[in-house]
């Protein structure tokens, strides 16, 4: 393996190719900025810049007095959703009740957008009025509103618009998993901020900032996967930590919001530069029903813009006009209804099956599932539900540095007979 080049892009090119061929795998080291500058007789800084082109492009990782290694490939990692031929109870998949979602074909019947040609409106005016009322109490006055392929392209873009790969973004720890795919495809660090039930903790926030995030990611209601929502006094708390670094971008993803149990509380201060409030219907309409309202700050908003407009990647019209046709519709707002006091009682009802047996899980407010902290390690535990006929998720896929030994359950569909027995199983592989 020999590296090559004189100027900073015939070095990075060079080393980009050793890696394309195989001569330089995963976690290889490159060798030191003075050896190459040396054996290439350039300049150090040279190097020091082709390394830093690599690193930028997600080729390579820097690591401080270590030096700069080859990257690993990025992955999706552990993605929502299970396989629905699975022999076992399924309380892994993350899905609402499908028999809580409205019939699309119906709602685009009674709401026909026409044809639209490029360089039309990427908004339809109806879902712009509907957004603007959706949102405007709970962000700043100054605003643009976009619209996204759903919650967690939103978190992708908005990273895209305002991040450079290898910016930290503090998030939620445990987090949810389309959040942490999206982050790491887009080339950002993760910091985990630790929450309890009332959200993410003050000093977990203070601790993100301290260690250079460039922006926060939190979610005030339903928290995925612990079911946990902001409190007032929480919230209030966290928005004092941000207004004293108006620099660092918010983000709060309010993906819950159509089914959400409890109110929303903001923690976008009047003092951040960059912010964003974002609300998608997927949950409550339909996870094929891919789009979310984005407000945030003039400059994101253009920032949007650009990679949304007509004739790129703008939300398909056939899907506002069902978005508008079920916000709209007193029928689909008494099913969103009922099936969030659903959810709610199929929660509640699984926590007290587990306490009637000796298991305590922290008390949800929101969401599909149930956060189970384990005292034991979560994929043994797995394994031997697995073999009772119980397939769950675990923990660890949603884990950013601490360790969580758990179970997330989905309830959407959980019988009340089923919860009674899963409990009794749980409490047996526990002992």
């Amino acid at each position: 393996m020999k590296i090559t080049g004189k100027t900073i892009f015939e070095i990075s090119d060079c080393i980009r190719s050793l890696v394309r061929d195989g001569d330089l795998a995963p976690s290889d080291s490159l060798p030191p900025v003075r050896d190459l500058a040396e054996a290439l007789d350039v300049n150090r800084n040279t190097v020091a810049a082709a390394y830093q082109r690599l690193v930028q492009a997600g080729f390579a990782v820097a690591q401080g007095r270590l030096g700069t290694s080859i990257a690993y490939p990025p992955t999706t990692g552990e993605q929502e959703g299970t396989s629905l031929e699975t022999p076992l109870v399924n309380l892994a998949s993350g899905n609402p009740g499908a028999r809580w979602l409205p019939n699309p074909v119906e709602l685009l019947a009674s709401n026909p957008p026409g044809a639209f040609l490029y360089g039309e409106q990427t908004i339809l005016p109806s879902l712009m009025e509907l957004a603007e009322e959706w949102v405007k109490a709970d962000c700043p006055a100054q605003r643009s509103i976009e619209l996204t392929h759903g919650a967690v392209d939103a978190i992708e873009r908005l990273a895209a618009a305002q991040l450079v790969p290898g910016d930290k973004v503090a998030v939620e720890d445990p987090c949810f998993l389309g959040s942490i795919s999206a982050l790491r495809l887009a080339g950002m660090k993760t910091l985990g901020m630790a929450v309890d039930e009332a959200g993410v903790l003050p000093e977990a926030l203070e601790a993100a900032i301290a260690g250079g995030a460039r922006a926060v990611l939190l979610t005030p209601r339903a928290h995925n996967p612990t079911g946990c929502s902001l409190s007032k006094r929480r919230a209030d708390a966290l928005k004092a930590i941000l207004a004293a670094h108006p620099g660092v971008m918010v983000i709060a993803d309010d993906h819950f919001a159509l089914l959400a149990e409890t109110p929303y509380y903001s923690v976008i201060p009047a003092s951040t530069q960059r912010w964003a409030l974002v609300r998608s219907v997927s949950k409550g309409l339909g996870p094929d029903l891919r789009v979310a309202v984005v407000a945030c700050d003039l400059e994101t908003g253009d920032r949007l813009r650009t990679r949304l407009a007509s004739g790129m990647t703008w939300v398909s019209h056939l899907l506002q006009a069902i978005v508008v046709a079920a916000l709209r519709s007193p029928a689909v707002r008494q099913l969103l209804g009922d099936a969030r006091d659903d959810y709610a009682r199929r929660r509640s009802f699984l926590r007290t099956a587990l306490r009637a047996v000796g298991i305590d899980t922290p008390p949800p407010a929101g969401g599909f599932n149930l956060w189970i902290p384990l005292p034991d390690d979560a994929k043994d535990i797995a394994y031997e539900l697995a073999k009772r006929g119980w397939l769950v998720r675990i923990g660890n896929a949603f884990e950013i540095q601490d360790a969580s030994q758990a179970l997330r359950i989905t309830v959407s569909d959980l019988e009340d007979e089923v919860a009674l027995r899963f409990a009794q199983d749980l409490k047996a592989c526990l002992a």
